[in-house]
């Protein structure tokens, strides 16, 4: 199945915690049936992107990554890649990489929906239609940061940093009310 398809598939199943969130993935879905690019980073209307929140194994602490260009502290995550497969695929392929711990447990159901506008490197103005998942890391991860981020910290979910991205925290709200696969 395309990317393309299996994002389709994936929002059109998703049960969104709120009303907000169900709108949210009506526009979504909207930008997917009238882009068959919207998977995309040269989709420049808006693109869909992969992130996902990393707890640790207790569930009370989250691995946030310092944005280079934006400056605030963020979940992990990024662009969706032809050769992810799925959007699953993808937003753990992204954790992995950018915290450099293997053998992330993650939720299949994504957790939030955010639509951010941002520059990508070396192209014009757009906006992420971001599709957040969370996942757990095991007992004895290290992070390890990676090229993509100028820091990367474990902060506990009821202290989080102040320079933290205001979606972030309804993002950790959330993950933190999500019961371990």
């Amino acid at each position: 199945m395309p990317i393309h398809d299996d994002v389709l598939a994936t929002l059109r199943t998703w049960e969104p915690p709120t009303w907000e969130q169900a709108a949210l993935r009506e526009a979504y879905v909207g930008l997917l049936l009238a882009r068959p690019d919207a998977c995309a980073r040269t989709c420049t209307p808006g693109h869909i992107t992969a992130s996902t929140i990393v707890l640790d194994a207790t569930g009370t602490r989250m691995l946030l990554t310092l944005h280079p260009r934006i400056g605030l502290w963020v979940q992990l995550g990024g662009h969706i890649e032809p050769e992810d497969g799925s959007l699953l695929a993808a937003a753990l392929r992204e954790a992995t990489e950018e915290s450099g711990i293997e053998g992330l447990v993650i939720d299949p159901e994504p957790v939030q929906l955010s639509v951010h506008p941002i520059t990508c490197k070396n192209s014009p103005p757009t906006r992420h239609f971001d599709v957040r998942f969370v996942a757990w890391a095991p007992a004895d991860a290290v992070a390890v940061r990676s090229e993509e981020s100028r820091d990367l910290r474990w902060f506990y979910l009821d202290a989080p940093p102040e320079d933290f991205r205001p979606d972030t925290r309804e993002l950790a709200h959330w993950a933190a009310r999500r019961p371990r696969p």
